[in-house]
């Protein structure tokens, strides 16, 4: 049986909390990381009933989509509903843990789940995000003294490219330089101006390893005042995560294909609202769950035929579809979430085998529980 933080770092692999937006409250919200667990319950929100389902069920951990606490409080009084929520957790001794932007993005997240569930192929992000930011190096070094500063960045983490290590680029020049006084030159004199034979290295590095490399440069190199420059590298837009996702779906109708989605996802009040010609082909669309108006000037910038999402505003998406773009297709921001439930659940129960019990929350925490059209008038 798992202990709690070993189901924590399962989690965070596939969802790394430094992935969420800076704005988010993600990763573990209650519950001690030494404690067993053997039943694992997913939903999209941290909500009384949830909460309860969990202590009913005999759950040790409650993993959801939404924070309980976005905005910081001031306490969690069960006088108040995310007190009571909390506290019917503690009760029941069941965890909490939120994985919300951070999962949005990832391979295997919930704008993925969305496609996949709506009947997407050939995926890719809408705006690809590459999790390895990388930075790149470059050094001048006299010719006896560079294999030791290759050594040196690299050792500390600098020259490692997919599956290789110890990867740089060299090349020969002179490099020119008149110690003042007050310096204390490794090679030269104090007011001669010196020609030296240099090895210009570079070499790529993850930006998190920056300050460690460039220490290690300067304890490496002989010069007193080495030269170097550190260069951010921009995303190459390859990556498989990103923001929101973009596939194929057999060629079919805005309207077959609306119907196609209100049959996928579960059942709200509010259904699935429609904006375009219901008999526009539509072969290429674009996904993104939860709320989804931030990501339209870069659809439109896409070839898809429809865009899939929760909670567009009427200005925003008036102008959208007046401008010739693609279609829309608004669900319900709950029913879109709800798709990644059954994946992680899944993706746990594979990775876990028998020695932990998942199951997904069917209790609909939609805020919106009637729709009247005026149709019996």
């Amino acid at each position: 049986m798992p202990t709690l933080a070993e189901l924590v770092d399962l989690l965070h692999g596939w969802y790394p909390p430094a992935t969420a937006d800076s704005w988010d409250a993600v990763g573990l919200v209650a519950g001690d990381p030494e404690q067993d667990v053997r039943k694992v319950l997913f939903a999209v929100d941290p909500v009384l009933p949830v909460a309860h389902e969990a202590g009913e069920w005999g759950a040790q951990l409650l993993v959801t989509h939404h924070p309980l606490f976005l905005k910081g409080v001031h306490g969690v009084a069960r006088t108040t509903p995310k007190g009571r929520t909390l506290g019917t957790l503690q009760d029941a001794g069941c965890a909490l843990l939120t994985a919300h932007t951070n999962a949005d993005q990832a391979v295997g997240g919930v704008s993925e789940a969305l496609a996949r569930a709506v009947g997407l192929t050939d995926l890719e992000p809408v705006i690809a995000t590459s999790n390895d930011q990388l930075d790149k190096l470059t050094t001048y070094v006299p010719v006896a003294h560079a294999d030791l500063v290759r050594e040196a960045v690299g050792a500390a983490g600098a020259g490692v490219i997919g599956d290789y290590d110890s990867a740089s680029f060299s090349s020969r020049g002179e490099g020119r330089f008149r110690p003042r006084e007050g310096a204390h030159p490794t090679i030269g004199e104090v007011g001669s101006l010196e020609v030296v034979d240099e090895v210009r290295i570079e070499c790529v590095l993850p930006r998190p390893a920056r300050s460690r490399v460039v220490a290690a440069l300067l304890a490496a190199h002989p010069y007193e005042e080495p030269a170097y420059d550190v260069v951010e590298l921009a995303d190459p837009g390859l990556a498989a995560t990103g923001t929101g996702r973009i596939g194929t779906v057999a060629g079919t109708t805005l309207g077959e294909f609306a119907q196609r989605v209100a049959e996928a996802l579960p059942r709200t009040s509010t259904g699935v609202r429609v904006g375009g010609d219901p008999g526009r082909v539509v072969r290429r669309v674009a996904v993104c769950g939860g709320a989804g108006d931030f990501l339209l000037d870069a659809v439109r910038r896409t070839d898809a035929d429809v865009y899939v999402t929760s909670d567009l505003r009427h200005h925003p998406a008036a102008e959208f579809l007046e401008q010739d773009g693609p279609a829309l297709v608004d669900v319900a921001h709950w029913a879109a979430e709800w798709t990644w439930l059954p994946v992680v659940a899944r993706k746990m129960a594979e990775a876990l085998g028998d020695t932990v019990e998942t199951r997904v929350s069917a209790i609909c925490s939609d805020p919106w529980t009637a729709l009247h059209t005026g149709e019996e008038r």
